[in-house]
């Protein structure tokens, strides 16, 4: 075992595990109880298996009330091959789907869309860089679009949708990664949701899709359409058309466990709402540090801000490092600062954060 001790780590993704997971993980990983082998050596047609991927779509569905109709798959490639198996499946030739821009991963999710068919900007936040979310009597929305698509939560932007947009009866898409069952979500609300894990809800290696059943059956149907891009495929054999992750499926389904045992989405939600006061108050206390995302969207999630200068926050960077406060430099596309606070991270590395903040302040304010 590492006597290295642990850090506070605030990356953004792949990014921090809850602890009880991690000590399960290495309690078991040379040979899993009952079976005399590790997870990562036994075949995913296997019994013990299929008992994983079975109770961790169990718990999924419990977690979120997903409805009996809905799929939950678990597919290979994270959430950017979801930007091109959305259109591939649901944007015919001859249609056009509605892009909500809020940060740099719907303007990804975009450019691969364009590739399919006809996209239209329903509205961007890019004069302002990003800093806020749109109301709703801002959207441009086409009664006729194919779907709607947004993302949630913008990582590196830190920018947060509140409520889920309304559509007038179009399906709605929605980019979760990196707030997934950060709090309860309305999933009879969206036609498909997808995540991928690394951010909130496992490690590197899998995306979670959650979709409608009812809009699976009226997906395109194009022959040409690669088998592993088929959403339909994967429902019909139940995650299990080629070898799935199996790893990071098991790794989570004991963060389903974790959430399911500390009391589920509403529980979730209320400790992710006091570790972000905690740091957005010392942000908003005296003006030294500056919050990027308006106050009206923050997210829970990616706490983005900036200081004074360059200098300073280059300088806060490494100081923070060598106190064992890692990860916190900002996007390359945005500088600044940046603390990723999700589900499982610490709310005492928010209090050695606020408290190196304050003394980082009171010697270079």
């Amino acid at each position: 075992m590492s006597s290295t001790p642990r850090v506070f780590n605030f990356a953004a993704g792949p990014a921090v595990l809850p602890l009880p997971v991690l000590e399960e993980a290495q309690r078991d990983l040379v040979s899993m109880p009952g079976v005399g082998m590790s997870i990562l050596e036994m075949s995913h047609r296997g019994k013990f298996f299929e008992g994983v991927l079975a109770q961790t779509e169990k718990d999924v569905r419990a977690l979120a009330g997903v409805p009996d109709e809905y799929k939950v798959l678990f597919l290979h490639g994270g959430a950017s091959l979801q930007f091109s198996m959305v259109p591939l499946n649901f944007l015919p030739r001859d249609a056009s789907a509605d892009y909500i821009v809020s940060g740099a991963w719907s303007q990804k999710a975009v450019k691969e869309a364009k590739k399919v068919g006809g996209v239209k900007i329903a509205w961007t936040g890019e004069t302002g860089n990003f800093s806020t979310i749109p109301a709703q009597g801002d959207l441009k929305l086409d009664p006729a679009a194919a779907y709607v698509s947004f993302t949630s939560n913008e990582t590196i932007h830190g920018v947060e949708f509140d409520e889920v947009p309304e559509t007038g009866g179009v399906p709605l898409v929605c980019d979760a990664s990196s707030d997934m069952f950060s709090r309860p979500i309305d999933v009879a609300r969206h036609a498909l949701i997808y995540a991928g894990a690394q951010k909130n809800i496992g490690p590197a290696g899998v995306a979670l899709v959650i979709v409608s059943g009812e809009w699976l059956k009226r997906r395109v149907e194009d022959p040409k359409l690669p088998s592993m891009l088929n959403y339909a495929l994967h429902a019909d054999n139940g995650s299990m058309y080629n070898t799935p992750p199996v790893f990071p499926i098991y790794i989570m389904g004991l963060v389903m466990k974790w959430l399911i045992s500390i009391g589920g989405l509403p529980a979730i939600r209320e400790i992710n709402r006091r570790k972000a006061a905690k740091l957005y108050a010392e942000i908003d206390r005296t003006g030294f540090y500056r919050g990027h995302a308006q106050k009206s969207c923050r997210s829970l999630m990616n706490v983005t801000f900036r200081l004074p200068s360059e200098e300073l926050e280059a300088a806060f960077v490494k100081e923070a490092k060598a106190a064992g406060l890692d990860g916190l430099k900002g996007h390359r596309s945005v500088g600044g600062l940046r603390a990723s606070i999700y589900n499982a991270f610490p709310e005492a590395g928010i209090d050695a954060l606020v408290e190196f903040m304050k003394e980082y302040e009171r010697k270079h304010g």
